[in-house]
């Protein structure tokens, strides 16, 4: 089935009102037509700024410089996330001290802390510390956590706040673990909330190693504040390989894990 320009475009905003988001290479196979008309498609309707376009397709879009809260963050992208996820544990070692920042890929960590020995989580998220706390009084979890407290942000599920801030420089980390709205080479790592960033930014300057892990959906997305750049981290964990059109320049790609 070949499907004229406009109708293939009104499906697709159908799709993506519907999922959230599209990938090229689905809709490609679905209209019997190349990548490159779908990119065009895509590219078409994202001038009309009726979508985001994102590494391998494009997604909804959300408000404007408002980060998702977590019910909506949390049903999207669940097995990228674990898989994720699943790779930044790798790197965890029993004793470690380490941070795991408010998100729903960070959240997907949790339930392999278990399989740690003695090791101290400092969070800012409700949703981790509940867990945690769960599987400590089922004597799953055999380690110490530590929460930081301030402002809550209920939409997100967080404390963050210059409260947060002042009890975050008290600690200084083997490993931080963050998450963020979005990546650009040339402006960095990219969040909508400033309270969030501010003590993001406090989590990295103070650990010892640095893990970003974010989905596909947030590559080549700009938000409104730079929570750190490129240079500051460590490792960068994705479900995607890093896009073949960044710069060896703008990116080291020795820091870029590919989890799949």
């Amino acid at each position: 089935m070949s499907l004229l320009a406009e109708e293939r475009k009104k499906i697709i905003m159908d799709l993506l009102e519907e999922n959230e988001q599209v990938k090229v290479a689905d809709l490609a196979i679905q209209f019997h037509v190349s990548t490159e008309t779908i990119r065009r498609d895509l590219e078409e309707l994202e001038s009309e700024n009726k979508l985001k376009k994102v590494y391998g397709g494009a997604v909804k879009i959300s408000r404007e410089n408002e980060e998702p809260s977590l019910f909506e963050r949390e049903i999207l992208r669940v097995e990228e996330k674990k898989r994720i996820a699943r790779k930044a544990l790798e790197f965890i070692e029993d004793g470690d001290v380490i941070v795991i920042d408010e998100g729903t890929t960070t959240y997907q960590m949790v339930n392999g802390l278990c399989d740690k020995k003695g090791i101290t989580v400092i969070t800012n998220s409700f949703p981790v510390s509940s867990l945690l706390i769960s599987h400590a009084n089922k004597q799953m979890f055999d380690g110490e956590l530590i929460f930081i407290g301030g402002k809550v942000q209920f939409d997100h599920y967080r404390s963050s706040s210059s409260l947060s801030e002042k009890i975050a420089k008290e600690f200084f980390p083997d490993k931080v673990f963050i998450s963020a709205d979005g990546l650009i080479p040339d402006k960095g790592v990219m969040s909508y909330d400033i309270e969030k960033t501010q003590l993001s930014k406090i989590y990295l300057e103070n650990a010892t190693k640095s893990f970003l892990l974010l989905d596909h959906s947030k590559i080549g997305i700009k938000a409104s504040y730079r929570l750190a750049s490129l240079k500051d981290i460590d490792y960068i964990m994705s479900d995607v390989p890093i896009p073949k059109d960044w710069k060896n320049e703008e990116i080291d790609r020795n820091k870029w894990i590919s989890c799949k």
